[in-house]
């Protein structure tokens, strides 16, 4: 979902923004009007998530999966080593891609607890020598959400944050590098945000794609190529409602109470089962299960009819999943725990 008054404001400028005489998806980036579209979203992202001066904000295109890539190109640029925290469908496909590049090896993983919680981790976790570390920081296949940021010592932290980036504050200096899919909490899919430290741009593979090369972004504004403009003037709206709002302290707020209606009832009754550790539950994607496989089945039919959409769960898990993104109102999920206790009640053997 996005907020409403960002899709109302995109409404009333899609066919003429401002006096341009034309709509944002029609205009040249190279322009002064757009121009002035993605300094602004730059500024109000870099306000709202409170990024330090030494890190760039770089929108790139390929989404998260194309940071998979472009990752390990730009970063694996010493010994050659890099260390995977594999949580996840995600972070598992991260760590597949960035063996063609390297030493890359998977530093710790919830694997064989089919990822009902993030791994453990220690400071001694890491190899010493490994160009940096990559987690991934919500897991949407499988409803979890580190509760903490792995100590990785003076190794450049990474971190896939797509499926939570702007639903609470972050420490970005705990991070060497933050990339994120826009198309959970910032704008429609096709610009991916990457929040790097200064540091760490300008040692890419030699064979890394201009598209994909930090240091070639960076030194073309996120312009090399043509950008994903209308991605990017959306994203550059919702950062401006945010920091309307109250800003990420108060995102926080509001998506803890929505999540914490739907795990409390959850938690109070035996008829659906959440498969998550409590520690590592996500605020931002809510599994459960009934148990019986038909039941879960008619249990996404009947919701899409009742106008829940989008609840049947990844097809390698099955079972339900509620996404409850900023955008999501308390009110929607009061609805989804309605029909919860409903089917609950029709449905009880």
């Amino acid at each position: 979902m996005l907020p409403l008054p960002v899709l109302e404001q995109a409404q009333k400028e899609l066919i003429c923004y401002g006096d341009s005489g034309m709509s944002v998806m029609e205009m040249s980036h190279r322009s002064p009007v757009y121009d002035e579209i993605i300094k602004a979203a730059e500024k109000d992202l870099r306000t709202l998530l409170n990024v330090p001066d030494n890190y760039k904000i770089l929108f790139m295109q390929g989404g998260a999966s194309g940071q998979f890539a472009a990752v390990p190109l730009n970063l694996l640029n010493g010994s050659g080593k890099a260390d995977y925290i594999v949580s996840g469908q995600f972070s598992g496909k991260a760590f597949k891609e960035a063996k063609k590049y390297g030493d890359v090896v998977c530093a710790a993983t919830s694997e064989e607890d089919n990822f009902c919680h993030v791994p453990a981790t220690t400071k001694d976790s890491f190899r010493a020598d490994a160009d940096y570390v990559h987690m991934c920081f919500n897991n949407t296949i499988y409803g979890t959400k580190f509760d903490y940021i792995p100590d990785t010592g003076d190794i450049p932290l990474v971190a896939d944050m797509s499926s939570c980036i702007l639903s609470e504050p972050v420490d970005i200096s705990k991070f060497g590098v933050i990339y994120a899919g826009a198309q959970k909490n910032m704008a429609p899919a096709g610009v991916t945000v990457v929040i790097i430290r200064e540091d760490l741009i300008g040692k890419e593979n030699a064979l890394t794609p201009a598209v994909f090369s930090y240091k070639n972004t960076a030194e073309n504004d996120s312009m090399y190529n043509t950008p994903p403009c209308y991605s990017i003037y959306m994203c550059g709206l919702v950062a401006k409602y945010l920091l309307s709002i109250g800003g990420l302290e108060e995102m926080k707020k509001l998506n803890e109470k929505k999540a914490k209606l739907l795990y409390d009832y959850l938690d109070s009754q035996d008829y659906y089962k959440a498969p998550v550790e409590p520690s590592s539950r996500s605020m931002m994607n809510v599994t459960f299960v009934t148990g019986d496989k038909d039941l879960d089945k008619k249990f996404a039919a009947e919701a899409d009819a009742a106008g829940l959409k989008n609840l049947k769960g990844h097809r390698s898990v099955g079972g339900m999943r509620a996404s409850i993104y900023n955008a999501m109102p308390y009110e929607g999920v009061e609805a989804l725990v309605a029909f919860m206790k409903k089917f609950a009640e029709e449905n009880k053997k």
